[in-house]
């Protein structure tokens, strides 16, 4: 296996363990551990650092090694305000542009949220959350736009799977999911947006909740 490839693999398999929260936000990224677990040497561990941080991921300090990136409030809020809005345009577009191989993906990915939801599994609930969010971007046809709002959906996975921890937030995701295919499916393209803007907008309680658990992670950890 070409050493690049494997960095990009060990890169993914990192970025998972973030996003799972097995690597939380301010904890350090032990190389030593990493390479040992995955069998590999620090070469390609490193360079899976560098491409993590290169996204916001993680921190590369000298001779202080690399940590799992903290953001702070109002960065976090503004980059989730930005997400929305993404979000929204690609809504908007899709309920245009569905094509019948979209719609039959839509369906199949809310159907998982449904069956993880109501098995009160987090975890998969996480996973097919994703699913569902990029079936979107690839409904609205616009290539750019879904590269984009992908990108920053990857840098948000660890905060938008911390929501899910909240009390009764993986129901509400539920039935916020399904408000926004029924627009979607209508080809109401402003209704689709509106819904899935505030679907993905973190304000008032919700962001109040998202702060405190990041606050509670360092002392988990």
């Amino acid at each position: 296996m070409a050493k690049e490839k494997r960095s990009d693999q060990l890169r993914e398999a990192i970025e998972e363990e973030i996003a799972m929260g097995r690597l939380s936000p301010g904890s350090r990224v032990d190389e030593q551990e990493l390479g040992e677990r995955f069998g590999v040497s620090k070469t390609p561990i490193r360079e899976a650092l560098i491409q993590l941080a290169s996204s916001g991921l993680v921190e590369i300090r000298r001779r202080k090694g690399a940590t799992v990136s903290v953001l702070a409030p109002q960065r976090l809020f503004e980059m989730f305000d930005v997400m929305a809005e993404l979000e929204a345009t690609c809504a908007r577009l899709a309920s245009r542009r569905m094509l019948p191989a979209n719609e039959a993906a839509l369906k199949r990915a809310l159907e998982a949220c449904r069956q993880a939801a109501q098995a009160g599994d987090p975890d998969a609930y996480f996973h097919e959350n994703e699913t569902f969010h990029r079936a979107i971007y690839t409904a609205s046809g616009n290539e750019f736009l879904a590269e984009q709002a992908l990108a920053l959906h990857r840098r948000l996975r660890p905060y938008r799977r911390l929501q899910l921890r909240v009390r009764d937030r993986m129901s509400r995701s539920l039935g916020e999911h399904e408000a926004i295919v029924e627009a979607m499916l209508q080809g109401d393209g402003e209704l689709a947006a509106q819904r899935l803007r505030g679907h993905v907008t973190v304000q008032g309680e919700r962001f109040s909740d998202l702060v405190a658990s990041l606050a509670r992670l360092p002392a988990a950890a």
